[in-house]
């Protein structure tokens, strides 16, 4: 079973002979931006929810890695329903790969080589130069932005 991040109908040109389905959030974002290779999948997409309590496990694995301020409600819904099903996820997402790796989710890249190790994120002020464990839009101390760096 493949489940497919939304990078995957962006970059695939072929149309996967396994079974594979997608979270609802995958093809409203297709319809968002009115991408013609929906059309293309028709009465083969299928598309299935994920359930709460692997959305959660998800959740705190990505608060773990550092990857949740990186990661849309969507790319967690792909991740979670990875998790439910036992699928591979097709993405070129690559914080999506990253807590995929490091829950032991199998995942295929796309367009891309994918990641070659995991990776843990902290994020820092580009002001005072204070280090987080989780993302924010704005310093709490200072208020300036925040850059998110590879944990060493």
């Amino acid at each position: 079973m493949l489940i497919m991040d939304t990078s995957a109908f962006f970059t695939m040109d072929w149309i996967p002979e396994e079974d594979f389905l997608c979270p609802p959030g995958i093809v409203e974002e297709l319809q968002r931006f009115d991408d013609p290779r929906l059309a293309l999948w028709d009465d083969r997409l299928r598309v299935s929810d994920c359930t709460r309590p692997s959305l959660e496990r998800v959740k705190e694995e990505a608060k773990r890695t550092g990857d949740l301020g990186r990661l849309s409600p969507v790319d967690l819904t792909v991740l979670a329903l990875a998790l439910d099903t036992g699928g591979t996820i097709m993405t070129d997402d690559y914080s999506i790969q990253n807590v995929a790796r490091s829950m032991g989710m199998p995942y295929r890249a796309v367009g891309t080589a994918g990641i070659t190790k995991k990776y843990k994120w902290n994020y820092r002020c580009i002001g005072c130069g204070k280090w987080f464990k989780e993302r924010s839009d704005e310093c709490p101390i200072c208020g300036s932005p925040m850059r998110a760096h590879r944990k060493k």
